[in-house]
């Protein structure tokens, strides 16, 4: 499964937030936000509603990389201090 892995330096600590797509069996997108190897939070979205359509892979991508997009901006706006 395709997915973003990155690494946010933030007030002298690094942050990491892994997404990615779990599928179409799970039908969502999960993100893991980890700080000195330890998990912080974990978000969810499912993306039921675009299944059947004919660009449901772009919106899923779409919807990936915007969730990503969101948290590292979460986190250096201090959100997970």
């Amino acid at each position: 499964m395709a997915g973003y892995d990155t690494r946010v330096d933030y007030k002298g600590q690094a942050y990491i937030v892994q997404t990615q797509d779990k599928g179409p069996g799970a039908q969502y997108i999960e993100s893991l936000i980890y700080r000195a190897g330890q998990l912080l939070a974990s978000k969810r979205s499912f993306y039921t509603a675009f299944l059947g359509l004919p660009d449901a892979a772009e919106r899923i991508a779409r919807q990936m990389e915007e969730q990503h997009k969101t948290i590292l901006g979460q986190i250096v706006e201090g959100r997970y201090d």
